[in-house]
C-alpha cells in the first residue's frame, strides 16, 4: 500500500508558524512566489509633502524600482524511518509524533535564518544597533529595560512607525529583565488574542538562536550565518512592514517497504526565504563585554 503523502504533508504544514514565534508577524509574501524565486522591487525615493505650497508647477520627481530575483533557500530534513508507516497515516496521534519531530526541525531551521536576516550588519540610522549597559555578569553585561528605551528612541528618530514593532529576546535578555524587576516582565511574552504583551511599544518574543556580533574597527558587525566564528549574542527588533518571509514549495520524499529495514524512509524538503524588504526598520541589543 503505497504512502498517502498528502496526508503527510498537510499535518506538518499545519501550525507551522504559531503566535508564539515571531515569523507570525512578518509580512508574507508567500503569493508572490514563482518556481521557488521571488522577485521584489526596491522602490525609488520617497516623495516630498508640500505644505502652503506657493511655487508651480510643482517638481515632478522620477521614480526607478530595481527588480530584485530572489531564490529561496532549500531546507532538509534528515530521514527518518517509519515501521509500517501505512498502518498509521490513519492515526492522528502517532502521525502527528513523527511529523511534530520534522515540524519542529524545519521550524527552528527557518526561524535561525530569519531573524539573521534581520539583524542589521552594523549600525547606521535606519538600522541602529546599541548595546547593552547593565551590571556585569560572566564577563557581558545585562540587559536593562533603560536599553530598550534606547532602542526605543533609535526607531523614532529613524522615524519607524509605532506600530507593530516586535523586539525579539535571547533568553539570556529575559532572564536579565526578570532579574532587573519580575513583576514588570513576567506577561511581556504572554500571548493574548494573538498579541504578545509590549513595552517601549515593543511586542515581546524570545528565540534562543540569536545572531551574533563582533567588534571590527571598534563597531559591532554581525557574524555571518552558520559561522564557526565567536562573538557576542543579541536580541533583535523589526517593523513588522520591513521584513518579509516566503514559503515555497514543500516536498516529501519516501523509499516504501525498504526490505533491509523492514519499513519506510521518509524525509522533507522546504524553500523559505526571510528578509528586510528595504534595509530599514530592523535594529538589535548586542550583549556588550566587559
Amino acid at each position: 500500500m503505497a504512502l498517502n503523502k498528502e496526508v503527510w504533508v498537510n499535518q506538518i504544514l499545519q501550525g507551522f508558524y504559531p503566535q508564539d514565534l515571531f515569523l507570525s508577524k512578518v509580512t508574507d509574501y508567500s503569493s508572490f512566489v514563482d518556481n521557488n524565486k521571488i522577485h521584489i522591487a526596491s522602490a525609488g525615493i520617497d516623495p516630498k509633502v508640500l505644505i502652503n505650497n506657493t511655487t508651480y508647477p510643482i517638481a515632478t520627481i522620477g521614480r526607478e524600482d530595481e527588480d530584485n530575483a530572489i531564490s529561496l533557500c532549500k531546507f532538509e530534513t534528515e530521514n527518518t524511518l517509519v515501521r509500517r508507516p501505512e498502518a498509521i497515516e490513519y492515526s492522528y496521534d502517532k502521525v502527528e509524533s513523527v511529523v511534530e519531530q520534522h515540524r519542529a526541525t524545519l521550524r527552528k531551521a527557518v526561524a535561525m535564518k530569519a531573524i539573521h536576516a534581520f539583524a542589521p550588519q552594523n549600525d547606521t540610522e535606519d538600522t541602529p544597533v546599541v548595546t547593552t549597559t547593565g551590571a556585569s555578569v560572566n564577563g557581558r553585561k545585562r540587559l536593562t529595560y533603560v536599553d530598550i528605551l534606547t532602542l526605543k528612541e533609535r526607531f523614532d528618530d529613524a522615524e519607524i512607525p509605532l506600530e507593530e514593532r516586535y523586539l525579539v529576546l535571547h533568553p539570556k535578555h529575559v532572564t536579565d529583565l526578570l532579574l532587573e524587576d519580575i513583576e514588570l516582565f513576567k506577561d511581556l511574552t504572554n500571548i493574548k488574542d494573538g498579541e504578545p504583551h509590549k513595552f517601549a511599544g515593543f511586542g515581546m518574543f524570545s528565540f534562543s538562536k540569536m545572531p551574533l556580533y563582533k567588534m571590527v574597527s571598534g563597531d559591532f558587525e554581525k557574524v555571518a550565518f552558520n559561522s564557526e566564528e565567536s562573538g557576542a549574542f543579541s536580541s533583535v527588533a523589526f517593523y513588522s512592514k520591513e521584513v518579509m518571509k516566503a514559503d515555497g514549495e514543500f516536498y516529501m520524499y519516501s523509499r516504501e517497504d525498504d526490505p533491509e529495514q523492514r519499513g519506510s524512509i521518509i524525509g522533507f524538503d522546504k524553500r523559505f526565504v526571510a528578509l528586510p524588504i528595504r534595509g530599514k526598520g530592523v535594529g538589535a541589543i548586542v550583549s556588550q563585554s566587559v
